[in-house]
């Protein structure tokens, strides 16, 4: 059987064997939260019609040392029947991350795409607790896709660079 110090620094064969990449969430909080309802408690009574609900998402990544980065998913929705808003939930969400051994390349994919993935679940049970709690129906946002986001937004800057050079 190898010692520990083999195992570490090697496979046995005098070879080293390469490190597995690693993406750790250190921790995760709440931002800003807000909640309002301006018509309360009329905007609570039934409607014949359902509101129109718009939602809004973003997500941002800062470094805060050569490993670990910030994570922020902003979520947005905003309830509306005709001009009368009867919610707004604006959700500011973050997550530490520890990333390592990845390639350079891998990065943005992972901050943009694969970090803002594992914080949504507890994200969107936010949303849904504080409409819950403001006497409406939970609102149960659906899946986002990250990647489509992410390569959208790839595409906006590609094209917003082709406008600046010309």
């Amino acid at each position: 059987m190898a010692d520990e110090n083999e195992k570490k620094a090697g496979n046995g064969n005098g070879t080293a064997t390469q490190q597995q990449p690693t993406l750790n969430v250190l921790a995760q909080y709440v931002k800003d939260l807000s909640f309002e309802s301006p018509g309360a408690p009329n905007s609570l009574r039934g409607r014949d019609k359902a509101p129109g609900i718009a939602i809004n998402v973003n997500v941002n990544a800062n470094p805060l040392s050569e490993k670990q980065f910030d994570v922020h998913l902003s979520l947005t929705a905003k309830a509306t029947v005709d001009k009368d808003v009867l919610f707004n939930v604006e959700l500011l969400y973050g997550g530490v991350f520890n990333i390592d051994g990845f390639p350079q390349e891998h990065m943005l994919p992972l901050l943009f795409i694969e970090c803002p993935r594992l914080l949504f679940p507890f994200a969107r049970q936010i949303i849904a607790d504080a409409t819950r709690n403001g006497g409406f129906p939970p609102l149960m946002l659906d899946p986002i896709d990250f990647a489509q986001m992410f390569q959208q937004k790839i595409a906006e800057d590609q094209a917003a660079s082709k406008v600046q050079v010309s």
